[in-house]
């Protein structure tokens, strides 16, 4: 439908009326036959301040010329974005996931505020993704997303780096295994160019799953922002999008239950961020689509790890799109039964018919994607733990660990600056389980990651023998014998409120258990004696974002009345 067909059917572009209505568009070079043609926003988070959304210009300006050239006009409208690596561990972080959901705000408003046929939406850094696609769904006309791409490795002393290098470097340096030198020098050369954090951390990770959900086109989730290849896809989206506009595909006719499986299976298969439980699960409401937590461990006890990527394998972004990329893991899992290949994407074909030319093995001489019978492991990555310390669900990434049991003491903070400091004074020893609280949704608020603690820890050596739990979030790029999204947070009076220094927790992920081995009579009289926190913030977005969220357990999202 067409912007003047979809004016009209809201009865204000009759006779005279229309004219007020075209005089703003002739302001901005319109011409006549251009009210035939189909309105098309380009949401572009184009953005110096970060090195993922620094190239995103030259994707949109490529974009509005292919949209232009195959007959629509396009229309284009900024969002924001806040750098997830460069807030890490300062109260900046907090706006980082609040941040999500000004982008789906913002996209919903522009779309739905000037009666746009479709839209394209470009972003870059973490958030960007899941807030351009819940804004899209949101207001469901067809739309078609851009990932901005990753970024190339960084290299010093022959070794690859990221910008996880750099957060473990500092654990290192105060553990005494690092020089200062050295240290520097992984801070100057970790991040070469513009794109997105290398590894399979949570951009990757997210762009990865709108292309399996159909969402995105093939191979566009890992090229690399710098490369031809990444503004050659983002004009032929464009191209594609006009098209789905013309053929009515939306967002709702693609985005389903069955799509929303496939696209957790990619990230079970891929060794995804921990922060896609959060981000589809809000994905998932705003397509009004059933899905719970419960779900993503129904699908990763049937879906194995098959591609070696950081942060706990070996291998960046870049390698793993030489390989064959996000289609021939969905090959791989199409042909194994894991895939429902019956699912429209938007440019008008299945998965199946999306797959038809994907090879049925991945390369020779390359050890980045595995097959099924010779995965990385046999289960997924991401289970959910329950237990009397998250009985509404808790998320740890269990790949990569020599034991996924411990039990050990609580080492328990308020904050994350005191659990890094502690962390970097030596003061946290093996055997101990750190506990981080009033860091979840409303206790942050905005559920803040623990890169640099998590960071800081595995560069200490302590990643194997150091527990984790946190009502916050963690990184992508994190990994070690970690637990977020602790379920209820403990500003509503969760469990992980009640802990106390020196009480005994398991984390047992070989039986989905995060448990506080204290008697539940002396639990009673410790939730009888406690008190809610007075709010952080009582003005602006973090406050309303406080009062308004809902719990981790599904997706953290504002609209849950």
């Amino acid at each position: 439908m067409s912007t003047s067909k979809r004016l009209r059917s809201a009865n204000i572009t009759q006779g005279k009326a229309r004219a007020p209505n075209r005089s703003m568009y002739y302001a901005l070079g319109y011409k006549e036959e251009d009210f035939d043609k189909p309105m098309v926003g380009i949401a572009n988070g184009q953005s110096t301040i970060t090195p993922c959304n620094s190239g995103l210009q030259p994707l949109a300006d490529a974009a509005a010329v292919a949209i232009k050239e195959a007959g629509g006009n396009p229309q284009m409208f900024g969002t924001p974005t806040i750098s997830d690596g460069m807030a890490m561990g300062t109260e900046g972080m907090k706006y980082s996931l609040i941040s999500r959901e000004v982008i789906a705000d913002c996209v919903e408003t522009c779309v739905q505020g000037q009666w746009m046929d479709g839209v394209l939406v470009i972003g870059g850094c973490d958030k960007n993704m899941p807030g351009g696609m819940m804004g899209m769904l949101r207001a469901n006309v067809p739309s078609i997303y851009v990932y901005g791409g990753t970024i190339l490795a960084g290299h010093y002393n022959n070794q690859d780096l990221n910008i996880v290098s750099v957060f473990e470097a500092v654990g290192e340096n105060s553990a005494g295994r690092m020089s200062d030198h050295d240290l520097k020098q992984i801070e100057l050369h970790a991040i070469p160019c513009s794109g997105s954090c290398g590894g399979m951390y949570t951009a990757n990770t997210m762009s990865s799953a709108f292309e399996a959900l159909g969402m995105s086109l093939p191979y566009s989730s890992t090229m690399a922002n710098v490369h031809k290849e990444k503004l050659d896809s983002a004009a032929e989206s464009a191209r594609v999008l006009v098209q789905a506009i013309k053929q009515d595909i939306k967002p709702r006719d693609v985005v389903t239950r069955a799509s929303i499986e496939n696209a957790v299976s990619v990230v079970m298969a891929t060794g995804g961020s921990t922060n896609a439980v959060l981000h589809i699960l809000a994905i998932a409401h705003a397509a009004d689509v059933e899905w719970t937590i419960d779900d993503f461990e129904r699908v990763r006890q049937r879906v194995p790890v098959i591609c070696d990527l950081k942060p706990s394998g070996h291998y960046l972004v870049v390698d793993f799109h030489k390989a064959g990329g996000v289609p021939q893991v969905m090959k791989l899992l199409l042909n194994a039964g894991l895939l429902n290949g019956d699912c429209i994407t938007i440019t008008g074909k299945t998965i199946a018919e999306t797959l038809k030319d994907i090879p049925d093995a991945p390369p020779a001489g390359q050890d980045v994607i595995r097959t099924i019978d010779h995965a990385l492991y046999p289960q997924g990555h991401l289970a959910i733990l329950k237990g009397n310390l998250a009985p509404e669900g808790a998320v740890a990434k269990i790949t990569g660990l020599k034991n996924p049991v411990m039990t050990g003491p609580a080492k328990v903070f308020e904050d994350e600056q005191s659990g890094l400091k502690a962390i970097l004074d030596g003061k946290v020893k093996a055997g101990d389980v750190m506990v981080l609280r009033y860091l979840g949704p409303k206790g942050g608020p905005g559920m803040p990651e623990m890169l640099a603690p998590t960071g800081a820890l595995v560069g200490a050596g302590l990643g194997d023998s150091v527990g984790l739990i946190t009502d916050g979030r963690f990184s992508g790029g994190t990994w070690g014998m970690v637990v977020g999204h602790v379920s209820p947070e403990a500003a509503v009076g969760g469990c992980i409120a009640l802990v106390q220094e020196g009480d005994s927790i398991t984390i047992d992920s070989r039986h989905h258990l995060l448990q506080l081995n204290v008697p539940d009579e002396e639990l009673a009289r410790r939730r009888a004696a406690w008190r809610a926190p007075a709010p952080r913030y009582t003005r602006g977005v973090q406050a309303k974002f406080a009062f308004n969220c809902s719990n981790a357990s599904t997706g953290a999202v504002l609209d849950n009345f």
